[in-house]
């Protein structure tokens, strides 16, 4: 939401600066993204440079067809100046910038000669000072203002803008009138009444309008207009309209746009004459239905669908957008403004599922108050009675029973226990009554336009404690009692997590939604908001070699990711098998990224079983563990050699022991021997470790392969693998004879088991 401070001001007087504002607005009623200074800067005096102008002389400049040369009055002295533009003459009002003047492009003008003739300042079209996008003409004054007038007291020259984020549940903010209710609540300044007053009516036709669905559409504010005049709408209006980020069109369409703007309620205009017996049907979609929208597409409707029709056919998607065939253009005489209510949900899904979000869909959806349809109704026909030259002829008001105000209760002892600072109870009543509220001892009513938010006890102390947030202290809560405990899987995870930390991996969050082709077996969303985000990741390794490939980008080194989160699995059932995994990537191969899993095991004090994996997906090369597996990856996008591993921390977690019992430290050195025996091929070492640890028992204290030997002296099909062995007694010192022992059994063990032979 951008809401222009000069349109601000019109409704409420606003004590402090637009800085100030800003800050305030983010501590009690919304986000504040920004704030945009648009228009002419008002800097050193620019402003004074813009002025009134009266041409008294208008003639083809002697050297260019298409050249007027001008004589104009800038107040008090005359100025020729050379301009491109013929939409005027002799006695037109004009916009003049002085030379000096910047305009909002950064151009600085000067006094120079143009094909010959000197110009002295510039005569100013619409898009020269942000006003519009027009630079067909030059703009047009109203004759009776005086020549030399400051520009900025006609025109808003230069404003500064509010760029606002809303929450979910705040519709009545996406308003610049809602802002205006909130400010003077704020720092308790008068607030102006709402925008629109009825002009008087010309005639008392009736229109006809027909609501077949009250629950989609609780109100319909119907009102004709005859002998409209469509063209382009006031600078002002167009000014406002651009400041909040919408274009300008034509002062019908403007019009509706304008109060959508002021006061949140969206409208649309129909021409009236392409409306089939003149009749306006609010009902669902029929079977097959379709519809051409204002955008040119052709819509296929569903029958939960709500639309606006005529008499013979769908019009319009309520609350979404009109139809192509009753838009309104220039030879529209006659025109059928509806103010309308629709219900959030109704909206909301059928823009969900056309992916067709417009300005009033996202209003609608929130919840609108249904009482504001009358007021927006008022202020759209005061603008087309006043700026389109219409004939106000008709009118009609059709809704089923409005909804009530909620009442909630309130006990002011509550408000200061939750908010934690003691609020006096008649001063909570009157920043309740700046709100809107209405306080009757402990019965609290609430305005219709938070009658959807404001519905408990608790939602009024968020009133109360929004006021007053910025005066709570920066402290620390007083803990009361302490109950609870993490449970066995919730330890697992942050053992993972600080084991990683401590490895020197960085903590990353990816995507949970992946590409349409990505996963093929995952579960795909019934309505993605878009193809790169379509189907529920089955594996953490897309994200965090998508996250990998980034960081070399930008020229990272040394890059070691993690990510702890869920994935999602296959279940054959509506919903997925939602499960923690750990995923890693490494840069500088399988063994750092093996070693970080080693780690993990450690870490959790579970025991480490790896088995060569040939079988991966894509030729990968690898090992699995009972838990996941770990991975050689050979990237395009990555140069070098990665790591990666992914583990399902919930088997992890049963693996892993609740109770880690203490091992007293060995004091008797140990005997270190290398031992390297020849194999098969196909024999891994951990098989080898598993074996000779049963052979020689618990005084085999560690077996680390540190060397792998392919060639002519182990023969073919055969591989020699080293292994640094230590041998350690709890009780003595073990002797040279006792390391000899224990050798010849793992010796015979290995021999018998594989056919291993020892070669040193």
């Amino acid at each position: 939401m951008r809401v222009p401070m000069s349109w601000l001001r019109e409704y409420v007087t606003v004590p402090v600066s637009t800085r100030e504002l800003a800050d305030r607005l983010v501590i009690s009623s919304c986000e504040v993204d920004g704030i945009e200074t648009r228009g002419v800067a008002d800097l050193n005096g620019n402003l004074a440079l813009f002025r009134l102008g009266r041409v008294l002389e208008a003639a083809k400049h002697p050297n260019a067809d298409r050249l007027q040369l001008c004589v104009v009055d800038v107040g008090g002295e005359q100025r020729q100046i050379v301009c491109g533009a013929w939409n005027f003459g002799a006695g037109a009002t004009v916009a003049v910038a002085l030379p000096g003047a910047v305009l909002p492009n950064g151009l600085r003008l000067e006094r120079r000669k143009v094909r010959g003739e000197e110009s002295d300042g510039m005569i100013l079209a619409e898009d020269e000072v942000d006003l519009g996008a027009d630079h067909t003409g030059i703009m047009l004054l109203d004759d009776a203002l005086e020549p030399g007038t400051p520009l900025g007291d006609v025109i808003p020259l230069t404003d500064e803008v509010l760029e606002l984020e809303t929450s979910h549940n705040r519709p009545d903010l996406l308003a610049v009138y809602g802002i205006a209710r909130e400010v003077a609540a704020l720092y308790d300044v008068e607030l102006a009444p709402p925008p629109g007053v009825d002009p008087r009516r010309a005639e008392d036709e009736h229109v006809n309008v027909d609501i077949a669905d009250f629950e989609g559409c609780p109100r319909y504010v119907g009102r004709l207009f005859r002998n409209v005049k469509v063209d382009s709408s006031p600078l002002w209006l167009k000014a406002r309209l651009l400041g909040a980020g919408m274009r300008p069109i034509s002062n019908v369409v403007d019009a509706t746009n304008y109060v959508m703007l002021a006061l949140g309620n969206p409208l649309h205009a129909f021409d009236f004459a392409k409306l089939a017996g003149g009749r306006v049907v609010v009902r669902r979609a029929a079977e097959g239905e379709t519809l051409r929208t204002l955008d040119g597409a052709e819509r296929e409707l569903q029958p939960y669908d709500l639309m606006i029709a005529d008499a013979e056919r769908a019009v319009a998607l309520a609350g979404i957008m009109g139809g192509e065939e009753t838009e309104i253009g220039e030879a529209t005489s006659d025109v059928l403004l509806e103010s309308a209510n629709f219900e959030p949900y109704t909206i909301f899904r059928t823009s969900e599922r056309l992916r067709l979000r417009t300005e009033g869909s996202n209003r609608w959806e929130k919840g609108v108050d249904p009482y504001l349809a009358e007021q927006a109704a008022k202020l759209a026909t005061q603008l087309l009675v006043e700026h389109a030259g219409a004939k106000w002829t008709g009118a009609t008001d059709v809704h089923a029973e409005l909804p009530q105000r909620p009442v909630v209760r309130l006990r002011p002892e509550r408000t200061d226990a939750v908010v934690g600072l003691a609020t006096p109870p008649q001063e909570q009543h009157e920043i309740l009554e700046r709100f809107g509220f209405v306080i009757d001892d402990e019965a609290v009513t609430v305005p219709t336009w938070r009658a959807r938010d404001v519905t408990r006890e608790i939602d009024v102390v968020e009133e109360i404690a929004r006021f007053r947030l910025d005066e709570v202290p920066a402290r620390l809560p007083v803990r009361q009692a302490m109950f609870g405990r993490l449970s066995k899987q919730q330890r697992v995870r942050r053992q993972i997590q600080d084991a990683l930390v401590g490895f020197g991996y960085s903590e990353t969050y990816t995507w949970s939604l992946l590409p349409d082709a990505a996963k093929p077996d995952g579960l795909r969303l019934q309505e993605p908001l878009s193809s790169e985000q379509a189907v529920l990741r089955t594996s953490l390794l897309p994200g965090l070699i998508a996250s990998a490939r980034r960081n070399v980008e930008v020229g990272n080194e040394d890059v070691a990711l993690f990510e702890l989160a869920h994935v999602y699995l296959p279940s054959g059932e509506q919903l997925p098998d939602e499960r923690w995994h750990v995923g890693g990537i490494v840069a500088g191969g399988f063994a750092l990224a093996k070693g970080a899993v080693e780690g993990l095991y450690a870490a959790l004090g579970a025991e480490a079983v790896f088995e060569p994996a040939d079988d991966l997906p894509g030729g990968v090369r690898g090992a699995r563990t009972p838990d996941g597996q770990i991975l050689a990856l050979r990237e395009p996008d990555l140069p070098g050699d990665w790591g990666a591993f992914e583990l399902d921390v919930d088997r992890l977690a049963a693996r892993a022991p609740e109770l880690v019992l203490y091992e007293d430290v060995i004091t008797y050195p140990p005997v270190r021997q290398d031992l390297a025996f020849v194999v098969d091929e196909a024999v891994p070492a951990a098989a080898l470790v598993a074996a000779a640890s049963e052979a020689a028992g618990p005084e085999l204290r560690e077996m680390r392969a540190f060397d792998v030997y392919r060639g002519e002296q182990a023969g073919p099909g055969r591989k020699s693998i080293a292994f640094s062995v230590s041998f350690q007694s709890p009780e003595r010192t073990l002797t040279d004879e006792d390391a000899a022992a224990l050798r010849d059994r793992i010796v015979g063990r290995l021999q018998e088991t594989f056919g291993a032979r020892l070669r040193s």
